[in-house]
């Protein structure tokens, strides 16, 4: 069998974790992030662990939230290559984006600043969605930005933080109330030929006909031309897996 995905994060990672921080910021005290991890970490779920990792960062590190960010600016690494990656290579940082999703949600600089970073180096939709939630006209604004950033990573942030039914995450239905941003920023990675990103607006279009199959056609109405790409084609019919299934029971 197989390591399963939380045990990657026990209390060795705690170490390997503590080196990191430790090599830009010498106050970090390892002692005191281990004692706190050691007692119940391999015992939890995985979203459990991120969530002791995070708080045991937080205890540990005694500054502020923007001095904090720095820290693991600092510690990010090397961009990765291409689109794929977040998990075999960027696993590793996944606690430092609980860390902004719990305690960041209200600094939209400083976090966002970091989630576009961050995402180049694993993925940055978990921790956006609660600067979405607290920031929506802002985040809408700038998630339009990304959508049509060089980096494919970024432009594959900007549609994935929006999904409403997210695995691993609450819902979230800012898709529903700031809908023609939405749509704006999903028919500008419409024809986008990256893989990952149009996995990411089909599963979108997936979501959004679970909620609002209206709103479902209304997008789709508006891509159907005589010039649709390959890469839109294909979004449309992943992206309508669900309606297919709907169809077939009616």
């Amino acid at each position: 069998m197989g390591t399963k995905v939380k045990d990657y994060y026990d209390v060795n990672y705690g170490y390997f974790l503590s080196e990191k921080i430790s090599n830009v910021y010498e106050n970090f005290d390892e002692e005191h992030f281990i004692s706190l991890l050691k007692p119940e970490l391999e015992t939890l779920s995985f979203n459990n662990r991120q969530i002791l990792l995070a708080e045991s960062l937080k205890s540990t590190i005694q500054l502020n939230y923007d001095d904090t960010i720095y820290i693991f600016t600092k510690i990010l690494g090397d961009e990765i290559e291409g689109s794929l990656g977040m998990f075999t290579q960027g696993w590793w940082l996944w606690p430092l984006s609980k860390y902004v999703e719990l305690y960041g949600y209200n600094n939209f600089e400083v976090s966002t600043t970091f989630s576009k970073e961050l995402t180049k180096r694993f993925t940055g939709e978990y921790c956006m969605r609660p600067i979405i939630e607290s920031f929506p006209q802002r985040s809408m604004d700038l998630l339009l930005e990304w959508s049509l950033d060089d980096n494919k990573r970024i432009r594959r942030c900007a549609s994935e933080c929006l999904r409403i039914r997210l695995p691993w995450a609450k819902k979230m239905y800012i898709a529903l109330e700031w809908f023609d941003t939405y749509k704006q920023i999903l028919t500008n990675l419409k024809d986008d030929t990256d893989k990952t990103i149009q996995k990411s607006v089909a599963n979108n279009l997936n979501d959004l006909y679970k909620e609002s199959p209206e709103l479902f056609e209304e997008i789709i109405d508006s891509w159907k031309d005589e010039n649709v790409t390959k890469a839109c084609t294909w979004i449309i019919n992943y992206g309508s897996r669900t309606k297919r299934k709907v169809n077939l029971l009616s």
